[in-house]
């Protein structure tokens, strides 16, 4: 895997394929919009033919993440679950796979407006944001000039297009200031970084790192397409 590296807002980060932002200083890891349990949480609605095992590959992502980068803190950064229920469909042997994550590193859950009021027998602690360093990791980005905030909620994602095909991803959004995170989650949809919600956070300078198998490809808004339609969370 090759991670990207950068300053934001200061601060050394690295950036994952997989969609987790690293602070090497303090060795934080920092993923946004887990969503477990959205398939659960489809399936009562009446959308049964999604396979409800959206929460097991998440974990299976960010079990394999966590063992490469070795984090000594894992941030997750709101709406970890899809609903304040969530907790209580996992799977036992789901539920007990995060509490060894969240046992065996400090683990903060930040609210989510999909979970304002994260799990406390899962571990770990919660809290409505966390200033790392310069950083303010936040779930939902606010308005306005906000160097240092790092936020998700917004699932932002991105197309180029290739001589042979136009090729989409989800994406890290950033001017070198603030950034928003792609989101992690198996079955998460995603907005398009021309959306105004997304791209109005950024006066200038917005360069957008699409996830890959094995790297991150980083484009200026400029070499983006624009979405064929509106895409949804």
């Amino acid at each position: 895997m090759t991670l990207a590296l950068m300053t934001l807002n200061g601060e050394p980060v690295q950036l994952t394929p997989e969609g987790g932002l690293f602070l090497p200083a303090c060795r934080t890891l920092v993923t946004a919009d887990l969503h477990f349990e959205k398939g659960s949480a489809m399936a009562a609605r009446g959308r049964r033919l999604a396979p409800p095992y959206d929460t097991t590959v998440t974990l299976d992502r960010l079990q394999r993440l966590v063992r490469r980068m070795q984090p000594k803190r894992v941030v997750a950064l709101g709406d970890s679950f899809h609903d304040d229920a969530g907790p209580l469909r996992l799977g036992e042997g789901d539920a007990r796979r995060i509490q060894a994550l969240t046992k065996a590193v400090e683990w903060v859950w930040v609210a989510g407006n999909h979970d304002p009021d994260p799990p406390a027998m899962l571990g770990g602690t919660a809290a409505s944001e966390l200033l790392v360093g310069s950083l303010l990791l936040r779930h939902e980005p606010r308005s306005g000039p906000r160097p240092g905030e790092v936020a998700g909620h917004l699932h932002p994602k991105a197309a180029v297009a290739t001589s042979a095909r136009r090729v989409s991803s989800f994406c890290f959004v950033t001017d070198g200031q603030r950034m928003i995170l792609p989101a992690f989650g198996a079955y998460t949809g995603g907005l398009d970084v021309h959306t105004p919600v997304i791209r109005d956070l950024f006066k200038q300078g917005l360069k957008v790192f699409l996830l890959g198998q094995e790297r991150l490809y980083q484009f200026p808004i400029s070499k983006l397409s624009k979405p064929r339609r509106a895409s949804s969370l």
